[in-house]
This record gives structure tokens, C-alpha cells and sequence, in this order.
């Protein structure tokens, strides 16, 4: 007499601590989202992509000009960033939350937030980098195999240092690693 018998109802109702808790973890959730939405591994900033003449040379003047005003953008935007966490980090410490739950979900918020401007700082080394080969004349060359990267690879990620073929083989045996 296998599943006879009285079944016992689900409740359904919940306390306004259990709420509490789904609301924060929504609160949490929303955070954790809005920081990878705010994440820039790729430049905010919107530029026209270059058009090579027939006969130019590969990274001639105006091509590295080009590169170096959307590294600068992107540096500059990457640093305006830094400037609102901290500013947002210095108001949000002074509020002091009585409430565990909502102390938690703030420090979570900041972990996440300082954790994005850490991936940033080393992007903003990254771009400081390129904007150095750009001065002496050795961007857009790959590392590992000295040829061109290409100007719609460099275009779509401006602090690459590999061609194609050698970012491939590097993920290759990363993978295998």
C-alpha cells in the first residue's frame, strides 16, 4: 500500500527572514551582474576603423596615431572607472548597516567591484605597454614570430601581443597544461 495515506501539504508560506534572505541573495545577484556588465576588457569608446591606403606601409604614422588614440581612450575610461569605485566605496563605508545580511551583501558588492578594478589595473598595465611599443615603433609585430598581427586583430584587441597563429598554439598547449 505503497503511496496511500495522507500526504503532507507543502507550505507554501514563508517567513520574513526566509524573504529577507531571497531578497539579499537577489540584491547579491544583481551586483555580481551589474560588475561584469561594468567589466572593460574591450574600449567603451567607439572609433572609425582604419582605412589602409593601397600602397601603405604596415604600421605607418597615421596607423599607430590611430592606435594610440584608442588606447589612450580606453586607458582614460578604464582609469575614470577607478575613480567612481573609490568614490563609491568611500560613501557606501560610511553607512553603517545594522542589519547582517545587508552588511554581507554590501561587502560581497565591494569584493566584486574591487575584484573588477584588479582585472582593470592589470589591463591599464597592458595598454601602457602598447602605448610603448607604439613610441618605439615595434607595435603591431607579433613576440613570439616577429610578423604582422593585423590591423583588424589589433583593432578588435588593441593590447594584443601574438598574431593569430601563435595565440592559438599558446591556447593549445594551455589547454593541455
Amino acid at each position: 500500500m505503497f503511496g496511500r495515506g495522507k500526504k503532507k501539504k507543502a507550505t507554501t508560506k514563508t517567513t520574513k527572514q526566509e524573504k529577507k534572505e531571497v531578497d539579499m541573495e537577489a540584491i547579491a545577484k544583481d551586483a555580481a551582474k551589474t560588475a561584469l556588465a561594468t567589466s572593460s576588457t574591450e574600449p567603451k569608446t567607439k572609433f572609425t576603423p582604419y582605412k589602409p591606403a593601397k600602397d601603405e606601409k604596415y604600421m605607418s604614422e597615421p596607423q599607430l596615431e590611430h592606435f594610440l588614440k584608442i588606447l589612450n581612450a580606453w586607458k582614460t575610461e578604464l582609469m575614470e572607472e577607478v575613480d567612481e569605485t573609490i568614490n563609491e566605496l568611500k560613501e557606501a563605508s560610511t553607512s553603517v548597516l545594522a542589519d547582517p545580511n545587508d552588511r554581507a551583501t554590501q561587502e560581497e558588492t565591494f569584493s566584486l567591484e574591487l575584484r573588477t578594478r584588479d582585472r582593470e589595473r592589470k589591463l591599464i598595465k597592458k595598454i601602457e605597454e602598447a602605448i610603448q611599443k607604439i613610441r618605439e615603433h615595434e607595435y603591431g609585430y607579433c613576440d613570439a614570430c616577429g610578423i604582422e598581427i593585423g590591423i583588424r586583430r589589433l583593432e578588435a584587441r588593441p593590447t594584443a601581443n601574438l598574431c593569430i597563429d601563435c595565440k592559438t598554439l599558446a591556447e593549445i598547449k594551455e589547454k593541455r597544461a
